[in-house]
């Protein structure tokens, strides 16, 4: 019998508990360790941020759904991770034992790259529902006394779409409240030109959103290197295409949401050849460790290069979908290792993006998600507000039913060609 350790109950992990249930014998024991007891989706944190969503509308009990599956939980912090030993240790200081740990945990931001910023500093994130109720709190403090506002993501920042639908959203709560006339919003982003979204663009992405942006009044300087953030003004050296500064900005502002770079979590980044220096784990074309061959890894968690140099540091996004695919492969593979067989199965790494932009949306596809592509396409349309709506109830629905990948979901894919394993 074996037991396998997951490490996160986010969107990596869930569906990777799911996925190992439905492949392995019912000999085989599953346990998934997270820090908090709740699953969150992420994606819905800018409307909770606005006020367009609550907390409980977003998140659920992980405990009862994984256990009526036959799955282990653990709602604890780890600790450390014994990589040598097959063991972990909790933040109580209890142990657990591993045959093989797949890790899931998602990263720590590193708001404290950049003097100032982050929740604790002077600007607000959305990157947890936690840091979302708190915009949410800022926010209407803001409406009380509106001035300018800055949104954006950080040198070293990797998920920039976020920041985009949090400027679109901005601005379309702020219409609706009839107070978008007193507030000036400059997009800051480490990105080279808009649209870039730390893939060198996706289709017609460029053109597409700065067209946007204009159309909403929304100004934005890239090539953007947050210098250090202070109470209502943020220092900014923006660079030009080689790398030079190019001018410096003091921008004041009334109101801020930052996207941070990321770094890997404590406990994995400690583990000795486990993660590059900002603590990504370096996997293989199977999503296993290059050091450790019964550990996995997906996710944003994983050490994944830039698509391209640019002058201020980007990072490369690991979308939802993409994400995915990686588990499927992960599950794949660790199901051939109890076998006795190689692991052959690798993610597609496709990628689909539905983002929301407050009453319409934009959507892309990036098949694979790191160029070159086979496809390669960006539209923009009210349908795609309604898809991530759709969306959110449906992945909700689909984490608390503990069906990872229903048949109807492979079905419609595979028509658009959208496959979360390489072809053999």
């Amino acid at each position: 019998m074996a037991h396998i350790v997951i490490l996160g109950a986010g969107t990596g992990g869930m569906p990777a508990a799911y996925e190992l249930r439905e492949k392995l014998d019912k000999t085989h024991r599953i346990t998934v360790v997270n820090a908090v007891d709740y699953f969150q989706f992420v994606p819905s944190n800018p409307w909770v941020a606005v006020g367009w969503r609550e907390r409980g509308a977003t998140t659920f009990p992980i405990r009862p759904h994984l256990e009526k599956k036959g799955i282990e939980f653990v709602a604890q912090r780890v600790a450390r991770i014994d990589a040598g030993g097959n063991e972990i240790e909790l933040q109580d200081g209890s142990k657990l034992g591993y045959d093989y740990l797949v890790i899931t945990t998602g990263p720590k931001l590193a708001f404290d790259d950049v003097p100032g910023a982050g929740p604790e500093g002077h600007t607000q994130s959305i990157c947890v529902v936690d840091h979302a109720e708190r915009t949410w709190g800022r926010y209407q403090q803001f409406l009380q006394t509106p001035g300018p506002a800055i949104v954006g993501a950080m040198p070293g920042a990797s998920c920039f779409g976020p920041a985009y639908e949090f400027a679109f959203i901005l601005n379309t709560d702020l219409k609706r409240r009839r107070l978008r006339n007193k507030v000036p919003i400059t997009y800051v982003t480490s990105e080279p030109y808009i649209g870039h979204l730390g893939l060198g663009g996706v289709g017609d992405s460029k053109s597409m959103l700065e067209s946007e942006f204009r159309s909403h009044d929304i100004k934005w300087i890239c090539n953007a290197k947050v210098t250090k953030v202070e109470a209502g003004r943020m220092f900014i050296d923006e660079l030009d295409d080689a790398g030079a500064l190019k001018k410096q900005h003091e921008l004041p502002f009334e109101f801020s949401m930052m996207l941070p770079a990321f770094k890997g979590v404590d406990a994995v980044a400690a583990v000795e050849g486990l993660c590059n220096p900002r603590g990504f784990v370096m996997i293989d074309e199977f999503q296993r460790s290059k050091k450790y061959r019964n550990i996995f890894s997906a996710g944003v968690c994983v050490a994944i290069p830039p698509v391209e140099v640019t002058p201020v540091a980007t990072g490369t996004p690991k979308t939802g979908y993409m994400i995915e695919t990686m588990v499927t492969a992960i599950v794949h593979n660790i199901a051939a290792d109890i076998a006795g067989t190689p692991a052959d199965a690798k993610g597609t790494w496709n990628a689909i993006c539905l983002a929301d932009m407050g009453d319409t949306g934009a959507a892309f596809v990036a098949l694979p998600q790191i160029p070159p592509r086979n496809v390669n396409w960006f539209k923009k349309g009210k349908w795609v507000h309604l898809a991530k709506i759709a969306f959110e109830k449906y992945f909700i629905r689909k984490m608390k039913n503990g069906g990872s990948d229903p048949v109807y979901e492979k079905y419609v894919l595979k028509l658009l060609g959208i496959e979360k394993l390489e072809r053999t």
